[in-house]
């Protein structure tokens, strides 16, 4: 029998390659990712941990910042001088690093990463363990003023704008992370970049010889006595891991991207396999009777089936792992060219890389064989006598309609379940389990759609095509499980895409109703994804002629305690008393006068009915930096969107009391109106004009800030499109792979015609539209499955505030057109091949 199974899977090593095609993208995917990851994480794992210093000192943060909200802790310089007489201590330094500055170039165009990596200044203070070398010109000194090694340059800081002068060039010795750095002079670092001239970010302490990290942490604390409190002591250990921790979620996203690719190839893989087993034992149907004439009893049968999937498991698994390794090169120099220089020779292939290749390669396919293989035990030792293969052409699909209608009930329960709860948890959870529900249903059921959808899709083809229209309808309807479980392949891609497209354009149009009823400002001058700026930009503004009111606006990350004993970590926005005049806002209690009061705040009204609060309530909020102060509850918002005015709980007060409790942050975004008896275009080309030296920040009307937004929601969408385009990929192969197999399985039919006096090109016209009726079917199924899931992701969406649904029909419309030209494309080659059969060759052929 091992024998007979090498030589079947040799025999059908062609039939089979399409198949190997789904397995080797499925581990590829995986394998890439891993390989990645683990050498993006190594490779930063190598550079925290010898950059860091053996103990660092640093101000404590209260909270992590969500959005950013240009503060920068400082503490005092002094205290390197303090802590250097600590015995154990070989040096401090009084370090200053600043994230997010800008640095403009004469032209006034930013010469910063267009990654969005960030420009980071810092005080030139080198080390042995200093990421950078010094390769070119001298270290930066505050004197410099005639010396020319590079531009002029402008750096635009937390403390406004101010000129520089290369004066060197440093070169990383290390991973460089893709951000740029800027090196000053401590004095030009401690008051352009924070504006203390006496301050620091942290100290960084060398331990003398003998003395560990962790003890020499210890004696700091000791010696910071009542102090301690106010300051974050790391080890170089714990200060890698740190580093590595904020790290980690720009390398999940990627990880988990290319997971998802995985994922979707390893659904639609399935399809494939399944369909080609299936069709390949209805093919050998006299060849497995003749099996278990000579003695084989079913179980051999079956493990010969599941031999042949394993082997194929193998080869596609190892091609795969290879191809995983070429991927996860090809990523390495991508993220090169976006600045994060990391050495392909340093790649990282731990032992769980090929584990996890081969058990998603072979468990793939011997899962999809799983029930072909039994299928093929119960082939009967009389198919040998048979003249033709058994196929499952006339079963019965009664057992197939009870299971999908049970299944589908209880997937469209979960999905009403979804589209009436009111909690968005609960409304998740059942759409979750609606969608895989309904998903497998359609699967299961799919054959029992396929003769009444695809005599309504191939209605027309006898009118146009005459003959050929009415053969290829009806080959198509020859054997609806297999025409299913080629569409099925398609299916689930556009299925994702048609739930995705509903979803996405429903929150496109709930935004774009929220800012016409909210933003009532001719203008909003920001930076992107509001990364705040500088005073002076604001200033700039207000000089601006034609400026009316200017209205700021700022973030801050707030701890508030509620009456039911909850502590919500959110951000919280501060606005000018003005608000009013620039914005829209809808209030259930209270007003913005309210709201915007020295020591009040405004929360969004059902966030506030989930925690017991009321009007006039006291609630105690802490601010970065560990201040706290009893806020009084002046105000409920009943806005559409509860974070339309901040985070979780749409939490807002006066920038008066955020200044008061939490001072030093910079403008996120500023409200302009034009002044009476301006025009909103002239005002307009002033405010460009003006902050034209601040390239960070863009002057935005309605239409721009609809356009922002879309283009947001659209990052999301070109992920799908690109999971639609891979589904697509596997989906050609599937329908090329039915096709192709069932030439061969109909050749002596195909010879046939052709005797008669069918012309290769009416032959080629025929298994072309076969291959298009059925790739529209799978089409049609998985959009009508995608609009369903959109509707319902749009009800949950409603839950927070995104209302308006909105069916995108262009873009359903010209899915269902490129299907259909993915049928013609998938047609080619079988149909090419069975227009050069010999005619005599397929009469013999048997």
């Amino acid at each position: 029998m091992l024998k007979a199974t090498l030589r079947s899977f040799l025999a059908h090593k062609g039939r089979l390659l399409l198949s190997a095609l789904a397995v080797i993208l499925s581990v590829a995917f995986v394998a890439g990712s891993l390989i990645f990851s683990d050498t993006v994480s190594r490779t930063f794992d190598r550079l925290f941990a010898s950059t860091a210093a053996d103990v660092t000192v640093t101000p404590k943060e209260t909270f992590d910042e969500t959005i950013p909200s240009g503060r920068t802790l400082t503490l005092p310089a002094s205290l390197a001088d303090r802590l250097a007489r600590i015995p154990g201590v070989a040096a401090a330094r009084a370090d200053v690093d600043v994230d997010g500055i800008t640095v403009v170039d004469k032209e006034r165009e930013s010469v910063g990463p267009t990654t969005g990596a960030p420009t980071i200044g810092t005080a030139w203070n080198p080390t042995e363990r200093s990421p950078v070398e010094l390769t070119s010109g001298h270290a930066p000194k505050a004197d410099d003023k005639d010396v020319r090694i590079g531009d002029r340059l402008t750096v635009i800081g937390q403390e406004g704008s101010f000129p520089v002068q290369v004066v060197g060039i440093v070169t990383f010795t290390t991973t460089n992370p893709g951000a740029a750095l800027v090196f000053f002079d401590t004095p030009t670092a401690q008051t352009k970049l924070i504006g203390d001239p006496k301050g620091a970010t942290g100290i960084t302490l060398d331990a003398a010889d003998g003395v560990s990290d962790p003890e020499l942490k210890q004696r700091v604390a000791d010696a910071l006595g009542g102090d301690r409190g106010a300051y974050e002591l790391r080890t170089a250990d714990e200060q890698a891991e740190s580093d590595v921790e904020q790290l980690g979620g720009f390398l999940d996203i990627i990880k988990y991207v290319m997971l998802g690719f995985a994922g979707v190839a390893v659904l639609v893989g399935v399809f494939l396999i399944v369909n080609t087993f299936s069709m390949l034992i209805a093919q050998r149907t006299r060849e497995l009777g003749l099996l278990r004439a000579l003695g084989a009893d079913r179980r051999q049968v079956r493990r010969s089936v599941l031999t042949e999937a394993l082997l194929l498991g193998l080869v596609g698994s190892t091609a795969g792992l290879a191809a995983g390794i070429g991927l996860a090169v090809g990523l390495i120099e991508l993220m090169g060219l976006m600045g994060m220089n990391i050495r392909t020779d340093e790649m990282v292939v731990g032992w769980g890389t090929p584990v996890t290749a081969y058990v998603v390669g072979l468990g793939v396919t011997f899962v999809a064989a799983y029930l072909p293989a039994r299928r093929a035990a119960g082939v009967s030792p009389m198919a040998a006598l048979a003249d033709a293969e058994i196929a499952d052409i006339g079963r019965p699909l009664r057992l197939r309609a009870i299971l999908g209608a049970v299944i589908g009930a209880a997937g469209a329960a979960a999905l009403v379940g979804c589209a009436t709860a009111s909690k968005t948890s609960s409304a998740a959870s059942l759409l979750g389990l609606g969608v895989l529900l309904t998903l497998i249903a359609t699967v299961i059921a799919g054959p029992l759609l396929v003769r009444p959808v695809i005599r309504v899709l191939g209605g027309a083809f006898p009118a146009l095509f005459g003959s050929i229209g009415r053969m290829s309808q009806r080959n198509a309807l020859r054997n609806p499980r297999r025409t299913g479980a080629t569409a099925a392949a398609l299916m689930v891609g556009l299925a994702l895409v048609g739930g995705m497209s509903v979803a996405s354009a429903s929150m496109t149009k709930s935004f774009d109703q929220q800012i016409d009823k909210t933003l009532g400002a001719d203008f909003v001058v920001q930076n992107g994804n509001f990364v705040p700026f500088p005073s002076e930009v604001t200033e700039r503004i207000r000089d601006t002629e034609g400026v009316g009111l200017v209205v700021r606006w700022q973030f801050a990350t707030i701890a508030v305690r509620l009456p039911d004993g909850d502590r919500v970590k959110t951000t919280a926005a501060a606005y000018e008393p003005q608000l009013d005049k620039v914005a829209n806002i809808t209030y259930a209690q209270g007003d913005s006068a309210a709201a915007l009061a020295a020591g009040h705040l405004a929360m969004d009204k059902d966030f506030a009915e989930d925690h017991g609060v009321r009007v006039g309530s006291t609630v105690p909020v802490e601010f970065q930096g560990g201040r706290t102060a009893e806020l009084t509850v002046g105000a409920l918002t009943d806005q559409e969107s509860a974070d339309g005015f901040g985070s979780q709980g749409g939490i807002y007060f006066g920038l008066a009391t955020l200044q008061k409790y939490a001072p030093g942050g910079q403008d996120a975004a500023v409200y302009v109106n034009a002044a009476s008896g301006t025009n909103a275009d002239d005002l307009r080309a002033g405010l460009e004009k003006a902050l034209d030296p601040y390239p960070q920040v863009q002057v935005r009307d309605i239409a721009d800030y609809k356009d922002l937004v879309h283009d947001q929601i659209a990052v999301l969408l070109y992920l799908v499109y690109a999971l639609l385009g891979l589904a697509i990929i596997i989906a050609v192969l599937g329908v090329v792979n039915t096709l192709a197999l069932s030439v061969v399985e109909r050749t002596r039919e195909i010879g046939l015609l052709r005797a008669i006096g069918l012309a290769r090109r009416q032959l080629r016209r025929m298994i072309r539209l076969e291959s298009v009726v059925i790739a529209v079917f799978g089409a049609v199924l998985g959009l009508a499955l995608g609009l369903v899931w959109g509707v319902c992701t749009q009800q949950v969406l409603a839950l927070q505030g995104m209302t308006a649904l909105a069916i995108p029909w262009p873009t359903i419309v010209a899915v269902v057109i490129g299907s259909a030209v993915v049928g013609v494309v998938a047609a080619l080659l079988p149909a090419l091949r069975a227009s050069r059969m010999n005619v005599l060759a397929a009469i013999a052929h048997e």
